[in-house]
């Protein structure tokens, strides 16, 4: 005889569904749940057992209540935030971050051509397009939006939880320009031509299945990056002791 779901049993099982959703990356952070009736009625449970697990969840820290509704909660930012402030602090940081990203996003274009769902292969595609059409329309900003997507959704088609979390909190840095100023970077219209074909060049290889060409490619991208963030650092150092050197009569007696 099969033991009938009790409540408390019920709103574990609810929980760890729910649960299971954030980690595949279906729910993402900050993003706000369906209403409770509504949520009760696509997964076919009572509301008092929905609210009992939307409770376990948020004692867990993973859902946040509001006036607004249920959100995701940022969960990882208790270790990015901290991290983004040891890091803006330490001058070396730039090239270690190049470094572990490049190894990082490597494997996730090489696992993302192997693995990809054709749900995913179509976001990719449709991505490129958008990407393309900004490149096109010369707007960076939106450009230097896409191109964290294009990033986010070959993650997740490497189908690594650890890289799709992981990743996507160092995109969060990344948005927020941790380790360099991302505008800078897309303001020279020869360095976003590079980028925009970089990227091509990665979402294609990963798109026909092409583990080692995807590998390549994310390879050479972060290397570019790498260097040309490096070329600007020491440009505006230059620039800067100039107009030191220009200014130092304000340092000087009479």
């Amino acid at each position: 005889m099969v033991e009938r779901l009790r409540a408390p049993k019920l709103a574990e099982a609810i929980a760890e569904h729910i649960e299971r959703l954030i980690l595949e990356g279906v729910l993402r952070p900050g993003e706000k749940l369906a209403s409770e009736r509504d949520l009760a009625e696509r997964l076919d449970v009572s509301r008092p057992s929905l609210r009992d697990a939307l409770a376990l969840l948020e004692g867990r820290g993973l859902l946040a209540t509001s006036r607004d509704g249920t959100r995701v909660t940022e969960f990882l930012a208790a270790l990015t935030d901290p991290l983004a402030d040891l890091l803006q602090s330490n001058d070396r940081v730039t090239a270690d971050y190049f470094e572990f990203r490049g190894a990082v996003e490597r494997s996730a274009a090489g696992l993302a051509a192997r693995r990809a769902t054709d749900p995913e292969r179509e976001a990719i595609r449709a991505c490129l397009a958008e990407m393309e059409a900004a490149h096109r329309a010369q707007d960076a900003t939106r450009e230097a939006e896409v191109d964290i997507d294009l990033h986010r959704l070959i993650y997740a088609a490497s189908h690594n939880l650890v890289i799709l979390h992981v990743m996507r909190a160092f995109s969060e840095m990344l948005r927020r320009n941790i380790f360099f100023s991302r505008a800078s970077l897309f303001a020279r219209a020869d360095v976003r031509d590079a980028l925009f074909v970089q990227h091509r060049e990665i979402a294609e290889a990963v798109l026909r299945g092409d583990r080692e060409a995807a590998e390549d490619a994310a390879h050479r991208h972060l290397a570019f990056v790498g260097a040309s963030v490096e070329e600007f650092r020491r440009d505006e150092e230059r620039a800067d002791l100039a107009l030191r050197r220009l200014n130092r009569s304000t340092l000087l007696g009479g």
